[in-house]
């Protein structure tokens, strides 16, 4: 039998699009974050960012993620001056958020112009 099903909206009863979470290997959520401004240019998946210090955020997720052992990949987005990266990592998460940190090479706290954070699912 041939023949194309075409649906606008695919939900579980959770209220997450099925399809994201039937699919493997794709973020589950993402976020473009100024953290300059504290401002959220961009996302999916994301309910809001917290700060909780300079360059210190928790991330919010609309759905939670499925378990607590989920891959997070994030970095920032910055033009570093002489002597001056980023050290990047995500801390603290639970199947509601995960906090990110960003420092300098001199270990400070730096709110980023641009933070970029990715989860991907268990």
């Amino acid at each position: 039998m041939a023949g194309q099903l075409t649906i606008d909206t695919l939900k579980a009863s959770s209220g997450v699009l099925a399809t994201q979470n039937g699919m493997t290997g794709i973020a589950k959520a993402w976020c473009n974050y100024n953290g300059a401004t504290s401002t959220i240019t961009g996302s999916y998946n994301i309910s809001s960012v917290t700060k909780n210090g300079t360059g210190d955020y928790t991330f919010n997720f609309s759905t939670a993620m499925p378990n607590s052992t989920y891959v997070t990949l994030t970095t920032a987005s910055d033009t570093p001056t002489a002597g001056t990266y980023s050290v990047v990592y995500g801390s603290s998460q639970t199947t509601s958020s995960v906090r990110c940190l960003y420092f300098t090479s001199g270990g400070a706290g730096n709110d980023r112009a641009a933070s970029y954070m990715a989860v991907l699912s268990s």
